[in-house]
């Protein structure tokens, strides 16, 4: 009877075992490997004031304009070699009233340098040089996985260095959008040179735990633990990382340069308390946060365009100083 009970209890961990096996490595394939298919998150698409606000005449007008200026932009398609040996590549828009100053601008998850139409064009006419990078794994870029700004910061650190030699910039900032954000965030922990002046994240996340959990939750009703664990320990074998590692928090425990942290207060993309745990856990001396009222994922931009402009121009300008 014993031996029964034993064999009995090794079929079970057998089944289990192989149960989270396959769901680790199912979710793995929805959510870290690269993909034309984009799963459909909870929070995402625009909320109920973007989608009346793009409806009026106003809206549309400016649409109208602002692709007809993006179209009429001459992008430079410009390539390094990542830390790993991929080929990335940016879009870059030389400004020929920058003096060496320059951005660099993150796309979301899924996404692509060829969006952010809007702060692309703003950035321009402040007189900033504008790099608009595709994440590896993203667009242009090799990379048969998202690093979900784990990796990805170190694609940004290289991308700067990219900046300083070859563009010879020497006023530099970092603004990220959703996952975006977070690679932004991670990258503020890196030994960065001084020619980077400031960081700005646009409704990013803490750590990618904490994000994937969140999604796990709404999408799929399922319990963290273990699935979470399992997927993370296939993603460190598969992709070179692991969920627990992958933190914005403690990136920005390190990071010295000035922060400014934006973010919607009806975002349940990304959690509206994450970027009050971002803003406790940066040691920055230069740090601000601002809540967009009515803003969902990344909408701030719409939804309070002059005010963000006008928030933005001061963090550049005050972390720019006399420069």
């Amino acid at each position: 009877m014993k031996r029964k009970l034993i064999i009995i209890g090794i079929v079970v961990v057998l089944f289990i075992t192989i149960g989270l096996g396959i769901g680790g490595n199912y979710f793995y394939n929805v959510a870290i490997k690269r993909s034309a298919d984009a799963p459909a998150l909870h929070g995402g698409g625009s909320s109920k004031a973007v989608a009346s606000l793009k409806q009026t005449p106003e809206r549309q007008t400016k649409i109208a304009e602002l692709l007809k200026w993006t179209n009429q932009q001459k992008f430079e398609i410009v390539q390094i070699k990542s830390f790993d040996g991929l080929t990335l590549k940016a879009r870059f828009l030389k400004n020929p009233n920058s003096n060496g100053r320059a951005v660099i601008l993150a796309h979301g998850y899924r996404g692509s340098g060829e969006q952010m139409q809007g702060i692309t064009k703003y950035y321009y006419d402040l007189g900033y040089d504008v790099l608009k990078p595709d994440a590896r794994g993203h667009g242009m870029s090799e990379g048969d996985y998202i690093g979900y700004g784990w990796h990805e910061r170190k694609d940004y650190v290289d991308w700067v260095d990219f900046l300083k030699k070859e563009k010879q910039e020497d006023r530099i900032f970092l603004h990220g959008f959703s996952m975006g954000a977070a690679t932004v965030l991670m990258t503020s922990g890196e030994k960065l040179p001084d020619e980077v002046k400031g960081i700005i994240e646009d409704s990013g996340y803490t750590t990618v735990m904490a994000e994937l959990s969140h999604q796990l939750k709404y999408l799929y009703h399922l319990p963290v633990f273990p699935i979470m664990d399992v997927t993370s320990i296939i993603t460190k074998i598969r992709a070179g990382y692991s969920f627990k590692e992958a933190s914005a928090l403690d990136s920005v425990k390190k990071n010295k340069l000035p922060l400014f942290i934006i973010h919607g207060d009806q975002d349940d993309l990304v959690p509206t308390e994450m970027a009050q745990e971002i803003y406790k856990a940066a040691v920055s001396d230069d740090k601000e946060i601002w809540f967009v009222p009515g803003a969902g994922h990344t909408e701030a931009y719409t939804i309070a365009e002059e005010e963000y402009q006008k928030r933005l121009k001061a963090f550049l300008n005050g972390s720019l100083g006399s420069q």
